[in-house]
């Protein structure tokens, strides 16, 4: 190593460490979304990490529990009963616009994107409710069984027919999401 030929070469300060000064200029912080899925990151204003899936979500809410799933589930048998089917059917292409199905809706949940940071729009629910199912049901109890194994050991909690149109389910007991639809 060689040293310097200046005559004021200060060795003790060549190796310290020094903190940086105002001329270096600070980065910007990364643009919203960017840091989807890493906790820790900055995020919106308006919005949080989920600490258990690392995802980004509005304030006011949170990821859907098992339970509320499961629960939407059977609540999905009764109602399509009680509206013959066709009742239940016309519903849901209702409430789809807003992300939810009939049971979603009376329990207070909602289909969640968190790549565009919006409530899925109808388009996605038609994905997610006619192709994601078709999927989920392809080898009939196999694909269903499967589907609740990963909804139960995910952190986000998403099912088969989730992961087609790529939502999660937020419980929305205020409707803050009401109005963000994609």
């Amino acid at each position: 190593m060689t040293q310097p030929s200046d005559p004021g070469f200060d060795q003790s300060r060549a190796n310290a460490v020094t903190p940086p000064t105002a001329e270096f200029a600070q980065a910007a912080p990364p643009a919203a979304g960017y840091a989807y899925g890493q906790p820790g990151t900055a995020v919106a204003a308006g919005m949080y990490v989920d600490q258990m899936s690392g995802l980004a979500l509005p304030d006011g809410v949170q990821l859907a529990s098992s339970g509320r799933r499961i629960g939407a589930f059977f609540l999905s048998i009764p109602l399509a009963i009680v509206t013959l089917g066709i009742g239940y059917a016309i519903w849901g292409l209702i409430v789809w616009g807003r992300g939810q199905t009939p049971a979603l809706q009376v329990l207070g949940m909602r289909c969640w994107r968190p790549e565009t940071g919006r409530v899925a729009g109808w388009g996605w629910m038609l994905l997610r409710e006619t192709i994601g199912r078709i999927v989920e049901n392809i080898l009939s109890i196999f694909t269903e069984v499967l589907s609740l194994i990963l909804m139960l050991s995910r952190p986000d909690r998403k099912t088969l027919h989730d992961m087609v149109a790529g939502t999660v389910v937020l419980y929305d007991p205020d409707k803050r999401l009401q109005n963000r639809s994609a």
